[in-house]
């Protein structure tokens, strides 16, 4: 059976490794960390970026007018911070990039509009046969509907895919569906578990 991978983008392909830039902005802005993470991943405004419904401009603005900040550059080096601490997974990266073209590789990711540019920016676009954005088909994990966008896009059944993510939530929807759910928490376990199911051990 020929087999596949997926995988989630933030927290997962990209991961926040230094907390410090977002603890100092949050400090700044009077209030703790998690709420500004809140506000940003998990509030009303965020969930309607990530279904499309609101352009990430405007999601940045309206974030902006909750926080107090109307200047442009202001608002633009705020986010410039808060992901200062965001690093690439290089070895998951590296292992995308042996399988590329070896096998199917898909993205999904519950994100706003711009994170294709965000891809394409890092280098990482070109790596995958399938990106499916909340943004763009209006669906979110969970929903098993954004699961069947990216295995209809592959071509493949839900039982040869393997997909990764560090929501325990969204792995199991995958698994509910018949794919191989994996929840990342390590790298290095993670690329341990895919390399184990690609070569029919698990």
């Amino acid at each position: 059976m020929r087999r596949a991978v997926i995988v989630d983008f933030g927290g997962v392909l990209v991961r926040t490794e230094d907390l410090s830039p977002r603890e100092q902005l949050a400090r700044e802005l009077g209030m703790s960390r998690e709420a500004l993470e809140a506000l940003l991943f998990a509030s009303d405004l965020s969930l309607r970026a990530q279904r499309g419904e609101l352009p990430e401009p405007a999601f940045w603005q309206a974030v902006g007018e909750r926080l107090g900040i109307t200047d442009p550059q202001a608002l633009h080096r705020l986010r410039e911070r808060f992901f200062a601490g965001d690093r690439l997974n290089e070895p998951l990266v590296e292992a995308l990039r042996r399988w590329k073209g070896r096998i199917p590789l898909g993205l999904i990711s519950n994100a706003w509009s711009g994170l294709r540019e965000v891809l394409r920016w890092l280098g990482l676009l070109e790596l995958f046969d399938v990106v499916v954005i909340s943004a763009e088909v209006g669906l979110l994990k969970p929903d098993p509907r954004i699961y069947r966008c990216a295995l209809e896009g592959l071509g493949l059944p839900p039982e040869a895919t393997a997909f990764l993510d560090d929501l325990p939530e969204n792995v199991q929807a995958a698994r509910a569906l018949g794919m191989h759910g994996i929840l990342f928490r390590d790298p290095e376990e993670a690329l341990r578990q895919l390399q184990e199911w690609l070569n029919g051990t698990r």
